[in-house]
């Protein structure tokens, strides 16, 4: 296998094309943690998020023909894995169930895992902040799937709205009023939360 790394994007996909594997398995490596990422922060399950995972990949290799060098490259394979998230979505609705949550609650994936267990915090602290991560997540997984998906790429993974809008095929000010609602509902179902971090 040749050594592809010093070539850009574009060259690597130009040598896909010429039905050059290993080049693709070199644009593989250069992406893949950031769509699994994504896609991790979208299903909250290491599971699904590798079947998502596979799917952008596997879609990517299949469409990589038809790609045009007028776009970013990772403008299109992200804009690939924010339609195999809603894809995914729709296709696993009917086992969203507490069940999922339960699982949610055990992963942690909104950062709690990151806890650092000899950093000074008090046991009853750290199960605090436990609870309201799990909470953050099951919040989280009650917006929409697109509101989700804005919300996760702009707070979790730093994308700028501009960014997010070109992945999602829509405009800026469409990702503004999803990113609005989706704060909003956040807000409402964390009421609590709010209220409780006043009065400490």
């Amino acid at each position: 296998m040749h050594d592809h790394s010093s070539l850009s994007d574009n060259e690597l996909i130009r040598e896909v094309k010429n039905g050059n594997f290993s080049a693709f398995q070199t644009l593989v490596f250069r992406h893949d943690r950031k769509v699994f990422s994504i896609a991790a922060r979208y299903v909250d399950n290491a599971e699904d998020a590798k079947d998502i995972y596979q799917e952008v990949f596997i879609r990517a290799y299949r469409g990589i023909g038809k790609f045009k060098e007028k776009s970013e490259f990772t403008t299109w394979l992200y804009r690939i894995t924010t339609n195999v998230c809603i894809s995914f979505y729709r296709s696993r609705k009917r086992y969203l169930t507490m069940s999922t949550q339960y699982e949610n609650s055990k992963n942690q994936s909104v950062g709690s895992q990151y806890i650092d267990k000899n950093n000074g915090i008090s046991p009853h602290r750290q199960m605090r902040n436990t609870e309201i991560s799990a909470r953050v997540a099951n919040a989280v997984n009650l917006l929409s799937p697109q509101q989700k998906l804005v919300f996760t790429m702009r707070h979790y993974d730093g994308h700028k709205l501009h960014e997010i809008a070109s992945f999602l095929k829509c405009s800026e000010g469409a990702v503004k009023k999803q990113l609005f609602i989706a704060i909003r509902k956040l807000r409402g179902e964390l009421k609590d939360l709010y209220l409780e971090g006043v009065s400490e």
